[in-house]
């Protein structure tokens, strides 16, 4: 940020973004244990083919053919031990407290800053400021990836999604604030049609319901809409 605030100019900003990727690879080795470090390297390295999903659910078989849970727990751990990922697991219903109903089997995987998921993916800052068709769906993780760790800067209260059980509607984050479950829906653009979200709505009735997206702020009967440069605050 200090970089880019100086010279305006995004290939120094990546050439920063790479040597701190660069680090952080050369300090798995140095301070993880030998053992679990080539899963550690490979489970990063495949963050993002996992946010490229549609489904971003967290999936071994990306990491290789044949890869079972049990062969890279500790690598996962380590690395959200660390703060360099952060993971958001399934809810089977919106109920207090959230984790009482988290399945620690289904998660998601984010890293931690937005501008290194971009670097570690190799898009160049055209693609990222200009868009086009074929990024659409990337950008719909970069986004995804900025609110959840806006979502976490300011706090440590659970953060989770909510599918239902044939995984054909999605909420993007649920979380616990004041007392209160509150559904979060994470748009890219302004189209902001969101037909699971309302579907949720519509069944749990949460006292409080945001769509953040690019739109201006909006409050409606069932939800609000909030900017997404808004996201971060304390409280909603």
């Amino acid at each position: 940020v200090d970089a880019f605030a100086k010279t305006r100019n995004w290939k120094i900003v990546r050439q920063i973004q790479n040597r701190i990727l660069n680090s952080y690879e050369g300090d798995f080795s140095k301070h993880a244990p030998k053992e679990i470090v080539p899963r550690i390297r490979m489970v990063w390295q495949s963050i993002p083919s996992q946010l490229a999903k549609e489904n971003k659910k967290f999936i071994y078989g990306i990491i290789r053919e044949g890869a079972r849970a049990k062969d890279y727990e500790l690598a996962i751990q380590w690395l959200s031990d660390c703060g360099l990922l952060l993971q958001s697991f399934r809810i089977t219903k919106p109920g207090l407290p959230l984790k009482a109903y988290q399945e620690i089997s289904v998660f998601k995987l984010f890293l931690h800053d937005v501008g290194l998921l971009a670097a570690i993916s190799g898009l160049d800052e055209r693609t990222i400021i200009d868009g086009d068709k074929i990024f659409s769906e990337f950008k719909g993780a970069l986004t995804e990836q900025y609110v959840m760790q806006q979502l976490r800067l300011r706090s440590d209260r659970f953060i989770g999604y909510w599918t239902n059980e044939r995984s054909t509607s999605e909420v993007d984050f649920i979380i616990q604030e004041a007392g209160q479950v509150v559904p979060i829906e994470v748009k890219s653009g302004i189209n902001l049609k969101a037909k699971s979200f309302k579907l949720f709505c519509e069944k749990f009735t949460p006292s409080k319901a945001i769509r953040t997206s690019l739109a201006d702020f909006k409050k409606e009967s069932w939800m609000t809409n909030l900017p997404l440069y808004a996201i971060g605050q304390e409280e909603f």
